[in-house]
């Protein structure tokens, strides 16, 4: 891919898209939040597909087993969601990158592989990652001629100016970030601490806005209100809903602040190498908190 033709796709689109969505929604509460925010603007989000993504905490015994409980998260959060038959959810990999030249080969990647080829430079279609990149970096590797036809826009890493890169999403695999970032796709990305970690929301929030409207948001309110309860109980406590912003940098100009970068590297060490022959990505550095909870409640008002 050109520089020039680089530049132009790292720009936000303004008109419907096409895209698929990335998740772990089985690791925390938030990939739910981005799932129905997401359905929630299917005026300008054509969604045709849904991976699920790879992760390793107390929430799973290993990678693949996380993926399996986020493809099984993923299907429950759609049943409460009416008119999403549509959506293929597909399995991603069972494991992380062994090294940065061997794909984890998984349907997840292969659909990806498969589903970019109908696309291109001049009408690409978007990925929203919000886990680890494993099921994306494999599709590259698989066949690197996708990166003309993609854009990708990542939940991952850190800020800038950040101490360190070790990030849940990135440093899980380390691997596949370096092969996002050293690829040369169209990347976005949204740092977590010192950038996203500003979009909290707070108990009271869920209560007045959430609880009680629809299935969905009940569901949403009461995952956060309970997960809060085993580490803030009797305290005042917000809650960071990270993966809701990548979902919207694809909607609206308004939710996010942003500049194009050189490229860096994430390295093994756990820190951003820096040179200037790297390629422009997009780099988020701020998130309008208000207004973009402003949006998220609205919308999800209205799913039924």
């Amino acid at each position: 891919m050109n520089a020039i033709t680089r530049m132009k796709n790292l720009e936000r689109p303004e008109s419907r898209i096409d895209m698929i969505l990335d998740t772990d929604a089985y690791n925390e509460i938030d990939d739910q939040f981005a799932i129905a925010y997401m359905l929630a603007n299917r005026d300008k989000l054509n969604v045709k597909a849904i991976y699920a993504a790879p992760f390793h905490n107390a929430k799973s015994t290993g990678p693949k087993d996380g993926m399996e409980k986020s493809y099984d998260e993923i299907k429950k959060v759609l049943s409460m969601i009416e008119n999403t038959g549509d959506i293929e959810i597909l399995k991603g990999s069972e494991s992380y990158l062994s090294d940065e030249k061997t794909p984890v080969v998984s349907p997840a990647a292969e659909h990806l592989v498969k589903l970019a080829e109908s696309y291109s430079s001049d009408n690409p279609l978007y990925v929203a990652a919000i886990g680890a990149i494993t099921n994306i970096a494999s599709a590259i590797l698989l066949k690197p001629e996708i990166i003309d036809n993609i854009v990708v826009v990542w939940l991952g890493g850190h800020a800038m100016h950040w101490h360190d890169i070790r990030e849940f999403n990135m440093w899980q695999d380390i691997a596949a970030a370096r092969i996002i970032f050293g690829s040369g796709v169209p990347l976005v990305q949204l740092p977590c601490m010192g950038v996203v970690s500003a979009f909290t929301i707070s108990e009271a929030e869920l209560k007045e806005w959430l609880i009680g409207k629809n299935k969905i948001c009940d569901y949403l309110a009461r995952n956060t209100i309970e997960e809060a309860s085993s580490y803030a109980s009797g305290k005042p406590w917000t809650r960071i809903i990270w993966d809701v912003t990548a979902i919207a940098w694809l909607i609206d100009g308004r939710f996010v602040g942003e500049y194009l970068e050189k490229s860096p590297i994430p390295e093994y060490d756990g820190h951003y190498a820096y040179n200037n022959r790297g390629h422009f990505f997009k780099y988020v550095y701020h998130i309008n908190r208000d207004a973009l909870a402003d949006d998220l409640f609205k919308k999800l008002l209205r799913l039924k």
